[in-house]
C-alpha cells in the first residue's frame, strides 16, 4: 500500500507533530505499506524539511508541504495533493484545532477527510479530541456563553463531517461512547494512542544535583505554567537538593508570545531554565535528566502524548485530577500525583511529595514505564494497516 498522512510533521511545531514523527517510524517497517506521502503544513520563514532517509526494508518516506495554518483553502489544497500522490488510501491525523487558530479557518481544514473520502480513497480519521469534551473557554477558542455555544453548533457540524470518513479512530473510550450515542455513528472505533517506543531500555536515574522538575508541551491556552512556578517559588527547603525547573516546548499556535511573557514575569525567580522547541533527538536527553514531569494543565482537550512519553523514560507523573486524563489512568495503568485544578498549594504539595520520596518517584515511574510496554507504537500501527487492508478488500469486491 501506497499511504498517505497528513499531518505536522517535526520541525513543525503543529500539535501531533510528535506522534505522527513515530508514528511513520513505525509504519514504514510494515512489509505491507510499499511507500508513504506526507502532506504537511508549509513551515514559516520559507524553511523546508529535512529528507528522510531510506534504508533497506523501510517504505520510502516523500514530505510534501501543502496547507498552511490559519489558510481558509487547506481543504482544496489537501485535495489536490492526494489526488497528485494518487494512494492507495488516507490517513488524517488531526484534532480540532490542526488546520487553524481562527475559528473559519480551523473549522474549514475540517473539511479536507470529507473531501478526500469523496474521491473514493479509503480515509480514516485519527482524531485526538472531540468538541463535547473541550473546555472552549479554558482551551482559548471563545471566552462568552454565546460565542462557545455557537461554537458546539459549528463543532458538532464539523463532526458530521468527519465521520464522513470510512472510519474514525478516537483514542479514548469514553469518546468513542459518546460519539455513537450522539452521532448514531456506526463508523468509530477505539484506537489506543500507544507508547512512542517499543524498544526495552533500562529506567536511568535523573542526576540529583539539581533534581529537574520537568513540564513539556505547547503552552498558553489550556496549558499553563505560571501555577507550576509559583508552587516552584515555595518548593526550596533545608534538607531538599537544590532544584531546577524546567520548561521545555514551545507556545500552542493559539497562544504566540505566551513563554517570552511568562520569563519576562518570572525573570527574578532562579532556577528555571526554558529550552524553547526540543528536537525529537534531544527528547530522551531531557527525559532522562528530569527527575519528574510536570503536567499543568487547567483543562483537557484528549489523550497525552507527554504522559506516554514519560511512560516510555520510566519517569513519575504530577497531573491534574480531571476529565481524560484520569480516565486515561485508569484505562491504561499509568500513575501519578494528583492535584486538583486551579490550587496551587495543591500542585505545590503533589511536588513536595515526589522531591521528598525517592522510591515513590521510582514506583511511579516504573508503573509508567510498564504501562508504556503494554501499548506499543507498532501494534497501534498494526491496527492501522489491517483496518487499511479490510477498507482496500471491500472495495475490491464491490469493484468486481
Amino acid at each position: 500500500m501506497h499511504i498517505v498522512l497528513v499531518t505536522t510533521y517535526p520541525p513543525g511545531a503543529g500539535s501531533l507533530n510528535e506522534y505522527a514523527y513515530h508514528f511513520v517510524r513505525h509504519l514504514r517497517t510494515k512489509p505491507e505499506v510499499s511507500a508513504i506521502t506526507l502532506l504537511v503544513d508549509d513551515l514559516p520563514d520559507g524553511r523546508g524539511y529535512p529528507a528522510e532517509p531510506n534504508a533497506p526494508g523501510l517504505a520510502p518516506v516523500e514530505i510534501v508541504p501543502c496547507w498552511r495554518f490559519g489558510a481558509a483553502g487547506n481543504p482544496l489544497r489537501i485535495r489536490a495533493a492526494v489526488r497528485a500522490a494518487a494512494p492507495a488510501a488516507v490517513l488524517f491525523n488531526i484534532q480540532f484545532a490542526t488546520f487553524g487558530r481562527g475559528k473559519i479557518s480551523g473549522g474549514l481544514g475540517l473539511l479536507a477527510p470529507a473531501l478526500v473520502r469523496a474521491m473514493g480513497l479509503p480515509t480514516i480519521v485519527l482524531l485526538h479530541n472531540i468538541i463535547e469534551t473541550v473546555d472552549l473557554k479554558q482551551a482559548g477558542f471563545a471566552a462568552n456563553p454565546l460565542m462557545v455555544r455557537l461554537i458546539q453548533l459549528a463543532g458538532a457540524a464539523l463532526t458530521r463531517a468527519l465521520l464522513r470518513a470510512d472510519l474514525v479512530a478516537l483514542t479514548i473510550p469514553k469518546y468513542v461512547e459518546l460519539i455513537e450515542s450522539r452521532y448514531g455513528a456506526t463508523n468509530v472505533l477505539l484506537a489506543p494512542h500507544g507508547a512512542f517506543d517499543d524498544s526495552p531500555r533500562p529506567i536511568v536515574e535523573p542526576p540529583d544535583n539539581p533534581l529537574q522538575i520537568m513540564t513539556f508541551g505547547k503552552f498558553g491556552t489550556y496549558k499553563r505554567v505560571e501555577p507550576l512556578v509559583e508552587a516552584f517559588r515555595n518548593l526550596p527547603a533545608p534538607g531538599r537538593p537544590p532544584l531546577e525547573l524546567v520548561i521545555a516546548g514551545t507556545d500552542s499556535p493559539n497562544a504566540p508570545g505566551y513563554l517570552e511573557s511568562v520569563r519576562q514575569r518570572y525573570a527574578d525567580v532562579p532556577g528555571i531554565r526554558f529550552t524553547g522547541y526540543v528536537a525529537e533527538e534531544d527528547v530522551p536527553t531531557i527525559f532522562t535528566q528530569a527527575a519528574m514531569l510536570v503536567l499543568p494543565y487547567t483543562s483537557t482537550t484528549g489523550s497525552s502524548g507527554v504522559l506516554h512519553q514519560a511512560g516510555d523514560y520510566g519517569r513519575a507523573v504530577v497531573l491534574p485530577n480531571m476529565g481524560d486524563l484520569a480516565e486515561l489512568i485508569a484505562e491504561e495503568g499509568y500513575a501519578g500525583e494528583f492535584f486538583e485544578p486551579g490550587n496551587d498549594a495543591s500542585l505545590a504539595a503533589a511536588i513536595a511529595r515526589l522531591i521528598d520520596d525517592p522510591q515513590l518517584r521510582r514506583d511511579i515511574g516504573t508503573r509508567n514505564y510498564l504501562a508504556a510496554r503494554g501499548l506499543p507504537m507498532a501494534e497501534v500501527v498494526d491496527w492501522y494497516v489491517m483496518h487499511f487492508q479490510n477498507l482496500l478488500g471491500a472495495r475490491t469486491l464491490v469493484t468486481a
